[in-house]
């Protein structure tokens, strides 16, 4: 049952206001609220479609980018394939048929309770303490991995550039799943030759010189627990064969040992190189790689999530100064931050927080003095780019290619600048207004002007 706090929206065009109000009759017997679309709050939002007209959609999914927007297509038959992936597309989290008479609302009940549920986990201090960031690529990642780590058991292979934190995906999806057991981390990178099947597989007694004593393996230490392989890319051939009968089976042989062993846990694998690219020159076995890619993720790069850096820095300053409380940025700090390239992703970020934050001194904010000499050279140069960059140029020219008008991409803007701040400002209207350059009155009544159902005037 669907807490009776959850508030469900509805947005209909006048066609479909009998629909609606059936469908807000059965979901208020199953115990949710239904408020009208002049609203707009936390919950989830319900638009009904009539032949797959996306457009009202579209208006009002970009606005709604915690991804609890759900369509119902109406009408008498199931709507085409190509309907159904052109709603998903314009930012629909799910799409279901809605056919006439008294529908069973079982199937939408599901999804939104699904949906809540990911959404309640993903705020949860257990995920915001570990994967940090507000950006929509980044929420999306984290609603996914939430979604797979608590409601599913299969493997997960974590794909992405160094230092992108696919290792704290691994301990998310570790704490999510439930498991009894512990996560048991393997470097790949680490594994001698020679010795490589002992770490897995564990030894027998005599099994080689030295062996003087049997000894368990990762497989063996995360029976009931998550086993995590990191830079499974690296492991070779021989070795990629040895793993397939434990990844599918689960049960393994000690090296000198003729027993199987079972063990039963949740592989996660991690790698920085194209596997893909991988199994076709042969560096790695296509049956391993079907075998460990039950799911799959990709860490994005800092520089495709640029709105996480400042809140990373407070995250990595607040593990610095505690007890205390994190010291402010001074602006030029804070503007160098934001512009400066990171080759290293995350991790060269918090090394870049860390050496600031070993320079600063005393009470008050961090100054432009606690940056290294040798990189304020660099900084100044990065600083004197000019604005608006290419990338907002780019954003630019693909509105005016889906034939947006002057009006539409002005207001798009406004309403994106409002909403971004606002997010950034935990919601204050008056620092918001600060920040754009505006008096709170004038934000206010440019956020109650603001259609709900998210249309351009």
């Amino acid at each position: 049952m669907i807490p009776t706090t959850t508030a469900v929206w509805l947005h209909a065009q006048p066609a479909l206001s009998k629909r609606a109000a059936l469908l807000a009759a059965r979901l208020v017997r199953a115990g949710v609220a239904v408020l009208d679309s002049a609203g707009d709050g936390p919950g989830c939002h319900i638009v009904l479609l009539d032949d797959a007209d996306p457009t009202p959609l579209a208006a009002l999914a970009p606005q709604r980018d915690d991804g609890h927007v759900f369509a119902l297509l109406c009408g008498a038959t199931p709507p085409p394939a190509a309907s159904s992936w052109a709603v998903l597309a314009a930012g629909a989290a799910d799409v279901l048929w809605w056919p006439a008479g008294d529908a069973d609302p079982a199937p939408l009940l599901a999804r939104i309770q699904r949906r809540l549920a990911v959404a309640r986990l993903a705020a949860s201090d257990t995920v915001r303490q570990t994967l940090v960031g507000r950006s929509a690529i980044w929420r999306a990642l984290v609603d996914d991995v939430v979604e797979v780590a608590a409601f599913g058991s299969s493997s997960v292979l974590i794909t992405g550039e160094t230092g992108t934190g696919k290792d704290l995906i691994a301990q998310a999806i570790h704490r999510l799943s439930g498991c009894a057991g512990e996560l048991t981390v393997l470097d790949c990178t680490t594994l001698a030759p020679e010795l490589a099947g002992s770490e897995l597989f564990g030894h027998e007694r005599g099994a080689y010189t030295g062996a003087v004593a049997a000894r368990d393996g990762a497989f063996a230490q995360a029976d009931q627990g998550v086993l995590f392989l990191d830079e499974i890319g690296e492991l070779p051939l021989p070795l990629q064969a040895q793993l397939l009968r434990v990844v599918q089976e689960h049960k393994y042989k000690r090296v000198g040992g003729n027993s199987w062993q079972p063990s039963h846990f949740r592989l996660i694998c991690a790698t920085n190189r194209d596997l893909e690219a991988d199994v076709a020159c042969g560096r790695f076995r296509a049956d391993l790689l079907y075998r460990i890619a039950g799911w799959r993720c990709r860490t994005p790069p800092l520089r495709e999530r640029r709105d996480d850096i400042l809140p990373l820095v407070t995250h990595f300053l607040a593990a610095h100064a505690a007890p205390q409380p994190v010291c402010e940025l001074d602006p030029a700090v804070r503007d160098y931050l934001l512009t400066r390239d990171y080759p290293g992703n995350v991790r060269e970020l918090r090394q870049t927080v860390a050496r600031l934050w070993h320079r600063h001194c005393g009470c008050g904010p961090i100054t432009p003095g606690a940056v290294p000499p040798d990189e304020r050279a660099p900084c100044a140069a990065t600083l004197a780019a000019p604005w608006p960059d290419a990338a907002f140029a780019g954003a630019i020219r693909h509105a005016l290619d889906q034939g947006m008008s002057l009006a539409r991409i002005t207001q798009a803007s406004a309403d994106t600048a409002i909403r971004i701040v606002l997010e950034q400002e935990g919601g204050s209207n008056q620092r918001a207004a600060q920040r754009l350059g505006v008096t709170d009155r004038a934000l206010q009544i440019r956020r109650k002007a603001r259609p709900a159902d998210g249309r351009q005037p």
